[in-house]
């Protein structure tokens, strides 16, 4: 397929600058076989039954982007990619520097360009980084929260970029179909019997790398960790043994469980990375029964994921139905709850 196949035009003004207050008010369009229903996210339980299992990814966002100035007082931007081995981080710099400049973040740590790499998407830096103890025990400190570049109000409170029930840390993004749940929406999913299992992805680059070549078939994307553990994988388990389903939260959640060991229709525990690139056509391992996700950018990886599961034509057709109604785009917008094809609703 084209990369232009996953192409569409939205408006500037309906990229979503702040989150919904509160984060379930957001808004939520369901699609099931036949209809498309327009909602709220808080009305999420109307639309589950008991004995379902909403999988989520619990990964928590790291505050990786980094501001610093050369010697010269030029400033400089570090986003952390990838930890290499104790203070040596493979980055993405903004600004321009060379193999063995300084940059300094304040009084006590700075770093050192050791490399420039040149890689698929663009040049990465191999850097050290020099402090008395670790780099992570100093992040809280120096390091902002990476939001993605199209949101460009400033955020009032870190806690608005993370999911209420992230709990590892490690991504540089936020998992952000997680974005609209609360904790008093959660209560209220499993009071009507609904399960939650929590898995882990680690997001990076890998999930908001733009895709640069034509054929899709071509673009190789980036590897991310992820984590599934027993009690996660005996609830999945479960739940399809006695014809629940399964609930995803998010493209991220996706991939994990897609990268996963699947042996005889049950899913192993496992762990390592994922380098999974999901398009049309592919067939899923994993039984989804719904998926939660936002509206993504357009010739994005995640895009494409949801292309796969849902039918291409109809992502878009949705997404103009979306872009009429008003719906608000991307890591702070609305969600969407598309149904498995053989689903269908009566409301």
């Amino acid at each position: 397929m084209r990369l232009s196949d996953f192409d569409y035009h939205l408006p500037k003004h309906m990229i979503a600058q702040q989150p919904a207050y509160p984060r379930d008010s957001s808004g939520l369009m369901i699609i099931d076989k036949h209809t498309i229903y327009h909602r709220s996210f808080h009305e999420l339980p109307e639309f589950l039954r008991f004995g379902d299992l909403i999988i989520a990814n619990e990964s928590r966002v790291i505050p990786a982007r980094l501001r610093g100035n050369k010697d010269t007082g030029g400033k400089v931007e570090v986003l952390l990619v990838k930890q290499q081995k104790e203070n040596n981080y493979e980055c993405l710099i903004k600004g321009r520097v060379k193999n063995g400049q300084t940059i300094h973040f304040n009084h006590e740590i700075t770093c050192t360009i050791r490399e420039r790499v040149d890689t698929n998407t663009g040049y990465r830096y191999n850097i050290r980084f020099n402090c008395e103890d670790t780099l992570k025990s100093h992040l809280h400190e120096i390091g902002i929260m990476p939001v993605p570049p199209y949101i460009k109000e400033p955020i009032k409170n870190s806690t608005q970029y993370q999911t209420v029930y992230s709990s590892q840390e490690g991504s540089i993004a936020a998992p952000t179909a997680g974005l609209h749940f609360t904790d008093t929406l959660l209560n209220t999913i499993k009071s009507v019997g609904v399960g939650l299992a929590f898995i882990i992805l680690h997001v990076g680059v890998g999930t908001f790398m733009p895709v640069r070549v034509e054929m899709v078939e071509d673009h190789v994307m980036e590897p991310e960790y992820y984590i599934i553990n027993k009690a996660a994988a005996d609830a999945i388990n479960n739940v399809i043994a006695s014809g629940g389903r399964l609930i995803v939260v998010g493209t991220t959640t996706v991939r994990a469980l897609e990268s996963a060991c699947w042996q005889d229709g049950m899913i192993q525990p496992s762990e390592g990375w994922s380098e999974k690139f999901i398009y049309p056509p592919y067939k899923f391992k994993t039984p989804i029964g719904a998926l939660i996700t936002n509206f993504h950018l357009p010739k994005s990886t995640l895009l494409m994921l949801v292309s796969a599961y849902a039918g291409r034509q109809i992502m878009l057709d949705a997404y103009q139905k979306a872009i009429d109604k008003g719906y608000r785009f991307y890591s702070f917008g609305d969600a969407m709850l598309i149904m498995n094809r053989e689903e269908e609703i009566h409301v």
